[in-house]
């Protein structure tokens, strides 16, 4: 017979890589048309597949939310964006949850407001 040695580390499934990327987000729990709860947390990692980020408190497994964070990187390194991501909890407790990623957007923010070519020292063709 063979022999399984119990090993120390837990195997990990996961089949995609996770960003240890931290970010605040705000979340909405939908309930049908409306809103049942919201919330603020920050990311812990993600994935192409998933999200794991803290919460106010326990969210209920199996509800579909919209997550919302600014993107860490800028559009043509000017333009601010934010992600937005669609899907459901897959695991919470009191402080954290888990959201399995349906689909996503990207959204642009707007540019803060340039300041005028004088006061940058640039000067227009006359």
């Amino acid at each position: 017979m063979a022999k399984f040695e119990k090993q120390d580390a837990p195997i990990d499934r996961r089949t995609k890589r996770r960003f240890d990327i931290e970010q605040g987000l705000r979340y909405r729990l939908l309930y049908g048309s409306r809103i049942a709860e919201s919330g603020s947390g920050r990311t812990v990692n993600i994935s192409s597949s998933g999200v794991c980020f803290t919460t106010d408190n326990f969210l209920t497994t199996g509800l579909p939310v919209e997550l919302s964070m600014a993107w860490p990187a800028r559009l043509n390194d000017v333009c601010p964006i934010k992600l937005v991501i669609y899907g459901c909890v897959v695991r919470s407790d009191r402080d954290r949850a888990a959201l399995s990623i349906e689909r996503y957007e990207f959204r642009t923010q707007g540019t803060a407001s340039a300041p005028p070519y004088e006061e940058t020292g640039i000067r227009l063709p006359t």
